[in-house]
């Protein structure tokens, strides 16, 4: 009887972080091999290239660089996405601030560091803030810097779940961001930056 008490907390315990926490695994989601490519590696085909050159595509690699007056610039596809995976690899080093952008109103999930909070916000959710309940905390044992880092983006309904390297890292969830947009590629203007991405990825969900 005298261990009835602890044993019975340790149950109650159990079942409530196993009905709270969110729900992030990995295996529910196809192998990055099964979806498909929306950049050939060769050149810009299916994306609607701004007018600013800001960005080309050198040996296979996809490449953001602003110019010396440091203005921002934005590329995105040709096609419209609503519910989709969206996964690619990015490198950067240094300060940079960058993003991929999902859906309408436009969704960003953070690349860099945040000009507003001055410091690294990889894989968080900007909304105009950055929610608490959204932000990638783990992120930055998982990063690495002047490295390739794969991230995934599930969006699905209202739920918009990140993978960092193949772990999860952060989850939000809102009905505003609802209608289907091109996928966008952030270069942030009033900063030196180079970022770069490859192996684009994305499957629409049905």
């Amino acid at each position: 009887m005298p261990h009835s008490l602890p044993r019975a907390l340790a149950v109650f315990l159990t079942v409530v972080v196993a009905t709270t926490a969110p729900i992030l695994r990995a295996e529910e989601i196809p192998a990055t091999a099964s979806l498909p490519s929306i950049f050939n590696g060769r050149d810009l085909t299916g994306w609607t290239p701004p007018a600013e050159p800001h960005w080309k595509v050198v040996d296979g690699i996809l490449i953001g660089e602003n110019d010396a007056e440091k203005k921002g610039s934005m590329l995105y596809t040709e096609k419209a996405y609503g519910d989709v995976i969206l996964e690619g690899e990015v490198r950067f080093e240094g300060e940079i601030d960058s993003g991929f952008m999902v859906r309408k109103p436009e969704l960003q999930l953070q690349i860099g560091v945040s000009r507003s909070l001055k410091r690294d916000m990889t894989c968080s959710f900007y909304v105009g803030n950055y929610p608490e309940e959204a932000q990638a905390k783990r992120a930055g044992d998982l990063l690495k810097p002047g490295d390739w880092n794969r991230i995934r983006i599930r969006a699905e309904g209202d739920t918009f779940t990140v993978w960092l390297n193949g772990e999860p890292v952060s989850q939000y969830t809102s009905p505003k961001y609802a209608d289907p947009a091109p996928i966008g590629l952030q270069i942030h203007g009033g900063l030196s930056m180079k970022v770069e991405f490859r192996d684009l990825r994305a499957l629409e969900l049905e």
